[in-house]
């Protein structure tokens, strides 16, 4: 327990860095994904093709590798990302964005098509229809995969620990190898902390469900 204690102020930069990690690529996720749902219901193919692309490699491509292409393979190409958070925000977003892309991707499919042609028999353009009928009604219901979404991100922020971030695993693997009878103590705190995350979380995905779900 004294462990536990003295080590509380290194527990509260890595929960710290963790919800910045969460809070910062989980924003940027929301508008990419988003954007790259546009992209794959666009009427022009060549949109289509280049949003489909981008997803579906992002998507089968693991989360480790995203961070290897940034961390050491992105610098060969003359593109040089300073060490630590910035590369593992921009790592969280290129990963994170593809699975926002097919949550609001469905919703904007289980949007009625009477909608759009409502729309468009009123004089709007696709542009005007998506942002104004269609994906107001379509984010409406994708809040549960969205926020399950989310959640997801907050526990992959881990996978930064192995490219110089100090968060919440870093901080805990430290302290493990420093205070080695108190494993199970330590890691036990640094779970409590991914939880403190991710409950009010779901909670919260629950009350905003209940607020915006609408009948069809």
């Amino acid at each position: 327990m004294d462990a536990l204690v003295s080590s509380m102020p290194r527990f509260i930069d890595g929960f710290q860095m963790t919800l910045l990690l969460a809070v910062v690529s989980g924003a940027l996720s929301l508008v990419l994904g988003t954007v790259l749902a546009a992209l794959r219901v666009a009427p022009l193919r060549s949109l289509r093709v280049v949003a489909t692309v981008y997803v579906e490699t992002v998507r089968n491509t693991p989360l480790t590798l995203v961070f290897i292409f940034y961390v050491f393979v992105l610098p060969t190409l003359g593109f040089v990302l300073p060490l630590g958070k910035v590369p593992a925000i921009i790592a969280l977003t290129t990963y994170t964005s593809a699975f926002v892309c097919e949550a609001v991707r469905s919703g904007i499919n289980s949007v009625s098509a009477g909608q759009a042609e409502a729309a468009r028999a009123i004089g709007l353009g696709t542009v005007s229809t998506l942002r104004l009928v269609v994906l107001p009604q379509a984010l409406r219901s994708v809040v549960p995969p969205l926020i399950n979404v989310l959640i997801a991100l907050t526990k992959n922020t881990s996978v930064a620990a192995g490219f110089a971030v100090v968060e919440l695993t870093s901080t805990g693997r430290a302290l493990a190898r420093d205070n080695p009878s108190d494993v199970l103590l330590l890691l036990g705190g640094i779970a409590v902390c991914y939880l403190v995350i991710t409950i009010p979380a779901g909670l919260a995905a629950g009350a905003i469900e209940r607020r915006v779900v609408f009948s069809r």
